[in-house]
């Protein structure tokens, strides 16, 4: 077994995905925190239990909150929660997709298999992704 060669500086794919990695992250923690922070500003320390605001900041959907105690809703309801949640969505599925690549790409080498992971990766990221957009407007449309 050979270890893996380290790649040269500057720009390429793997600091680009490394750079990434920790962006989305931080990314990730950002739509949590404003998704949490505007459940308590808006009502949910006193209307909504705690399944109604763990669901609501990491998936911010008008539609979890209307189970809830909470009267008006229509705050929760405008592009920019939709926005939101595509974000965590983008962010949360990029992310695991990149530590998937990382994951294959240190069991195979560099062989003439890498290649054909990173597009059969590709294409599971795009299939994801439009899965995930779909979901999203059949649950906008009210």
């Amino acid at each position: 077994m050979t270890s893996r060669k380290v790649a040269k500086r500057g720009f390429s794919l793997d600091y680009i995905m490394w750079l990434f990695m920790r962006l989305s992250a931080l990314g990730l923690y950002l739509v949590g925190i404003v998704g949490f922070t505007a459940a308590m500003i808006w009502g949910a320390r006193n209307q909504a239990d705690i399944n109604t605001i763990v669901r609501w900041t990491f998936f911010p959907n008008s539609f979890h909150v209307a189970s809830s105690d909470i009267v008006n809703i229509d705050a929760f309801m405008s592009i920019f929660w939709d926005m939101m949640q595509m974000l965590a969505i983008f962010f949360g599925v990029t992310h695991g997709i990149n530590g998937l690549r990382i994951v294959v790409e240190d069991y195979i080498g560099s062989s003439w298999w890498r290649p054909i992971w990173r597009g059969f990766i590709l294409v599971l990221w795009v299939f994801m992704m439009l899965a995930a957009y779909n979901l999203v407007q059949a649950s906008v449309a009210y």
